[in-house]
């Protein structure tokens, strides 16, 4: 069975947090044995009142950093589940919620208490402005 679906299911509630405004930042982290890509931490940005998504690539010796739409970065962060990553946690003022695979390659949503008591501060903007996605 593929994971694809599940992490397409995740990927909603990524949307829904950033429409809701609870989003605070999403991290893939947990990568299978010692591989030059770290970590890839996505978080919200306004250029001119314009939302885009930051992807930042943590590599054993330097960062990368590039911007995208949801859809864009979708297409982005897919590949690199299951290769190097088992893990993405999308952090909300609701809750956290993990998208992980197991031994098996199969995908799993858990959600449980928040860490974050406040969401990202563009999404404060966002919410301010009134700009909406």
């Amino acid at each position: 069975m593929s994971y694809q679906p599940v992490f397409a299911q995740f990927w909603e509630k990524v949307k829904e947090s950033i429409q809701n405004g609870t989003y605070a930042k999403l991290t893939l982290a947990k990568t299978i044995g010692d591989t030059e890509l770290k970590n890839i931490y996505v978080r919200p940005v306004l250029n001119d009142d314009i939302f885009s998504l930051s992807i930042t690539a943590r590599y054993k010796t330097e960062e990368v950093e590039s911007f995208h739409t949801i859809d864009e970065t979708f297409i982005i962060l897919a590949p690199f589940m299951n290769n190097p990553f088992l893990t993405a946690l999308l952090f909300t003022t609701e809750n956290d919620i993990t998208f992980k695979l197991n031994k098996k390659r199969v995908g799993s949503i858990v959600e449980q208490a928040p860490t974050f008591k406040n969401a990202s501060d563009v999404i404060l903007e966002m919410k301010a402005k009134g700009i909406s996605i």
